[in-house]
């Protein structure tokens, strides 16, 4: 899997220990052209993108929900009136172990407003450690390793 660094939102950020609330986790994507112009709406310029998340270090929380949403607003803060163009499941396991592949989609297709980034809203109880990875990619690693099927 290639990855552009300026395509992750998150490398090993930690999540926001919280209480129960939303927070803007690690870096914010401009979809708006260098010269000015128009919001890009064709992310991946003709071809498929996936958004990905992994965790990078083990959850822990008590009784802990987490929510992961990729949004884009038209302010940096992406906490007025953003969109939410893709969101997780609610998690309820406080321990996701390291390298736990949360959500691996190809990007929805809309209307991007100008700034792209990722939301955790945590709900019940704050977490008291964790890391993610989140980012941007053309090619998704999907390798697995399978038992093979010779009889002993």
């Amino acid at each position: 899997m290639i990855l552009d660094e300026r395509l992750e939102f998150c490398d090993a950020t930690a999540l926001n220990t919280g209480g129960a609330n939303t927070y803007l986790l690690g870096d914010v994507i401009d979809l708006q052209s260098p010269s000015g112009g128009p919001v890009l709406q064709d992310i991946g310029l003709g071809e498929e993108i996936f958004f990905v998340i992994t965790v990078d270090t083990l959850f822990v929380s008590a009784t802990g929900t987490i929510i992961f949403q990729l949004v884009s607003d038209s302010v940096a803060t992406l906490l007025t009136s953003q969109t939410v163009h893709f969101a997780t499941a609610v998690d309820a396991t406080p321990f996701d172990a390291a390298g736990t592949v949360l959500a691996a989609v190809a990007l929805p297709l809309g209307n991007y407003e100008r700034y792209l980034g990722v939301l955790q809203i945590t709900g019940t109880a704050a977490f008291t450690a964790g890391k993610i990875n989140a980012f941007l990619t053309k090619d998704v690693s999907k390798w697995v390793a399978y038992p093979n099927a010779v009889g002993a």
